[in-house]
């Protein structure tokens, strides 16, 4: 079972559980693979601008806040040359259903290599070879009624 499994903490076991039953596909291992894919996709996305993706990828309110910083980003000219160097751990840390959304909160422990260049090019911050730790909790949301079996971001959280 997809229950005895070191993939999620134990506050999530009953709302994957939920979600198990109302969607017969769902796999939590499955899900962590895809959530590390769009996590990186959108942080990528995010990093060059490209609201397209981000479109596609996240809800309303997390677009719209990325679409704010890119806009504010662009407007003072300058661009971010950042890269995912690796994610440590992903894992489960909560999980709900509410007929017919299922919520899950997956933490992201990760190396990010970040640096800023000012609209001359010039760099302004961070650092290509010195990466920074960070840790996420990303929540992504789906309607298990609907068609769609993509996850959407909901929200994002720095811990």
């Amino acid at each position: 079972a997809i229950f005895d499994s070191p993939l999620y903490d134990s506050a999530a076991q009953s709302g994957l559980r939920s979600i198990a039953n109302a969607d017969r596909q769902f796999d939590a291992q499955l899900f962590l693979e895809g959530a590390k894919s769009a996590y990186g996709m959108i942080l990528e996305s995010y990093w060059k601008g490209e609201k397209d993706k981000l479109r596609f990828l996240c809800d309303d309110d997390v677009y719209e806040s990325f679409a704010e910083e890119i806009d504010s980003r662009t407007a003072r000219g300058e661009t971010l040359e950042n890269r995912l160097v690796r994610i440590d751990e992903a894992r489960i840390v909560d999980a709900s259903f509410d007929h017919p959304m299922a919520r899950i909160s997956v933490r992201f422990d990760a190396d990010i290599a970040a640096l800023i260049k000012d609209a001359d090019g010039q760099v302004i911050g961070g650092s290509m070879t010195d990466a920074i730790e960070t840790h996420d909790v990303w929540t992504f949301f789906r309607d298990v009624k609907s068609g769609d079996r993509n996850w959407k971001l909901d929200e994002t959280d720095s811990v």
